[in-house]
């Protein structure tokens, strides 16, 4: 990371209050940039009033937008209507005005949910336009797809020096453990370990298991987004993640060893697996900016455990 790039820049970072952005800010925040984090109680984002308002008060010199709605297969199955259009307005509204104000650079951050939902693996940022996301997730895969849409139109148009990162499934401490919006590895994590506290001997896991995921602990995706920023100016989007994957069968292994549960597990296959498999082609982040996943996955999960088990009752 540059010593200097970011002492005394203004930095706003939507969604900074958020579980990436609790690693993200302090790691800004530590390298000299004065960094602004917008509530939502006092800036709506889907209110052009109170972003311009935003704009107005900070005058950000970079903008990491990260504020998105989004969550677990059964939080995206049940409001598919909110999340596109929550997504669609803040993200079209925070560019627009990043634009106005003369931001000298956005970061958008985008997901590995635009994929198509037969993509080759390694999923390569070439192959982004190749099909239809999957269902289950294509109200928000496709909103924050428009967001890199509008970037590349807004460079062409207004020379916008815009980026777009599309980040695979993260996981760490401060992950969002609620049931009815997280993704797997938090809700597997509470399951087993509620399932333990409790005096459990069974625990219910969606799916059938086969369908494969990637993960990338939170500090690891914090820092890609970090150098990105310092030494990424290009149009095309770019894969942050760890480059391997895992079958949830094997994640669910995994997880049950590191909290110790000793009962079964029920798979209930009427639940969806969501997309078949995923994972990153991650040269390009290499190759661009240096970006590299350096925290191990057993470590990362056994750190996640550890911090749920202390604090995320």
């Amino acid at each position: 990371m540059a010593d200097n790039f970011w002492v005394g820049k203004k930095v706003l970072v939507t969604g900074g209050a958020g579980f990436l952005g609790k690693h993200l800010v302090p790691m800004l925040e530590s390298l000299g940039a004065d960094v602004f984090v917008p509530r939502s109680k006092n800036f709506d984002l889907r209110k052009e009033s109170d972003v311009d308002r935003l704009f107005k008060q900070h005058s950000p010199e970079i903008v990491v937008h990260l504020a998105a709605h989004g969550g677990g297969i059964g939080h995206m199955r049940k409001y598919p209507g909110s999340i596109f259009y929550d997504n669609i307005v803040m993200d079209t509204l925070v560019i627009e005005k990043s634009r106005e104000y003369n931001v000298n650079k956005f970061v958008g951050i985008g997901t590995v949910c635009s994929y198509p939902k037969f993509t080759p693996t390694p999923f390569k940022e070439e192959d982004l336009w190749d099909g239809y996301p999957e269902e289950t997730n294509a109200a928000y895969g496709l909103s924050k797809k428009m967001m890199l849409v509008q970037t590349q139109a807004y460079r062409e148009e207004y020379g916008f020096n815009g980026i777009h990162l599309l980040l695979v499934n993260m996981y760490g401490p401060y992950d969002d453990f609620n049931l009815d919006t997280s993704h797997v590895i938090p809700a597997l994590i509470r399951k087993f370990t509620d399932a333990i506290r409790n005096n459990k001997k069974e625990v219910e896991v969606w799916g059938t298991g086969k369908a494969s995921r990637e993960f990338l602990y939170v500090e690891d995706a914090a820092r890609g987004i970090v150098l990105a920023t310092e030494k990424y100016n290009k149009p095309e989007p770019v894969n942050i993640g760890a480059g391997f994957e895992i079958k949830i069968k094997d994640l669910v292994g995994l997880i049950v060893e590191l909290t110790g549960f000793d009962g079964r597990m029920m798979w209930d296959t009427t639940k969806p697996d969501g997309q078949p498999r995923r994972c990153l082609d991650v040269s390009k982040a290499k190759k661009e900016f240096g970006f590299e996943a350096k925290v191990n996955f057993r470590e990362g999960l056994k750190e996640t455990i550890e911090w749920y088990e202390s604090k995320g009752k």
